[in-house]
């Protein structure tokens, strides 16, 4: 399996014209992140978590040839709103692309969507597969994925494990439950907003302790504002088995 990071911020880590922070302000590339996005290759497939307002740019980037599902983890628009460019691949490949998503998140995305769904569809919008999924395993072009859903706030996000790789973004509450979901995988990564508290997404120690809790070999901190801090900063604060996440970043196991 390869995993590769095509985004590992929020919005608010974006750097905008007026902050002035030294996130912001950093020339170390790591500290450019764009929307948090993943692109999971496993047995052949290509499958992408996520496709937030850069999906375009993170495909031109990562050089994403072939895409055989999307699968999202809910739907806040900087987790869904660059779907339409998805066309680039219905018309390489020729055919819809399957989502997958709770049945919430699919029917949001085909209301702001609208446009790809009607009875007359103008050539050339995007085209999908919708699947709806429960909390419970599911196949994708036979390869398993075990949802795992997680609290944002008052919001319910799916999580996802796939074979060893466990993949959770936006919360700030995990039930002893879904935990038990998460145990025994050998890379985990975790939604770490920054280090004051939030209303809804886990701050740097309560990141990490949930890890020592969980007894996982590698985590990838992701989902970072400039609050945060810088890369190399917050580097020197983890453990030896968590590291921050960056664009780009590829990981093979």
């Amino acid at each position: 399996m390869k995993i590769t990071f095509l985004g590992t911020g929020t919005s608010q880590g974006i750097p905008v014209i007026a902050c002035d922070c030294a996130v912001c302000r950093s020339s170390d590339p790591r500290d450019n992140r764009l929307r948090t996005s993943v692109w999971i290759q496993v047995n052949g497939k290509s499958f992408i978590i996520d496709t937030g307002p850069d999906f375009r740019q993170q495909m031109l980037r990562a050089s994403v040839r072939d895409l055989d599902a999307v699968i999202f983890t809910h739907q806040h628009k900087d987790h869904t709103a660059g779907l339409d460019d998805i066309r680039a691949f219905n018309h390489k490949n020729q055919r819809d692309i399957p989502l997958f998503g709770r049945e919430s998140v699919l029917n949001q995305i085909r209301t702001e969507f609208a446009y790809a769904f009607g009875d007359y569809r103008y050539p050339g919008v995007p085209h999908f597969e919708l699947h709806f999924i429960e909390n419970r395993p599911f196949e994708i072009e036979g390869i398993s994925v075990t949802p795992i859903e997680v609290m944002h706030h008052k919001l319910a996000v799916f999580g996802y494990r796939i074979g060893d790789f466990t993949y959770i973004t936006d919360t700030n509450f995990i039930s002893e439950e879904e935990q038990e979901k998460i145990k025994g995988s050998r890379v985990l990564v975790l939604d770490t907003l920054q280090k004051e508290p939030h209303l809804s997404h886990f701050t740097l120690s309560q990141s990490l302790d949930l890890i020592d809790k969980l007894n996982i070999p590698q985590t990838y901190l992701i989902h970072m504002s400039h609050k945060l801090g810088k890369h190399a900063d917050v580097e020197k604060e983890l453990p030896a088995n968590v590291r921050l996440a960056y664009d780009g970043l590829v990981i093979e196991m």
